[in-house]
């Protein structure tokens, strides 16, 4: 049993990551396109916000899936557990960000 095992986590580290590639080619287009809608002048500001917003999420989902692995848990069951806590996290930074942001313009 335990050379199965052995002979299964040999085999998975043969291969090319390419989850991880994908990922990463994701978070950089995602990235490249919110600096591409930030910079745009004929958009109006809260149009602008929300679609970076939107790409902020979906990169999110993007790293939680391909880099934290979160739907790898114990018996193909999504660790709920990291997914709250990064949600919580992801909100801090952007709240905590923003209210910085906005209290040095007053």
């Amino acid at each position: 049993m335990a050379s199965n095992e052995q002979e299964a986590n040999q085999n998975s580290h043969q291969h090319f990551p390419w989850q991880h590639v994908i990922g990463f080619l994701l978070s950089i287009v995602l990235t490249l396109a919110a600096v591409w809608i930030a910079f745009l002048d004929t958009m109006d500001l809260w149009m602008k916000v929300t679609i970076i917003f939107v790409f902020a999420f979906i990169q999110m989902g993007v790293q939680l899936f391909m880099f934290m692995h979160i739907g790898e848990g114990k018996e193909g069951k999504w660790q709920i557990g990291h997914t709250l806590f990064a949600i919580v996290i992801a909100i801090i930074i952007v709240v905590g960000s923003y209210w910085v942001i906005m209290s040095g313009h007053v």
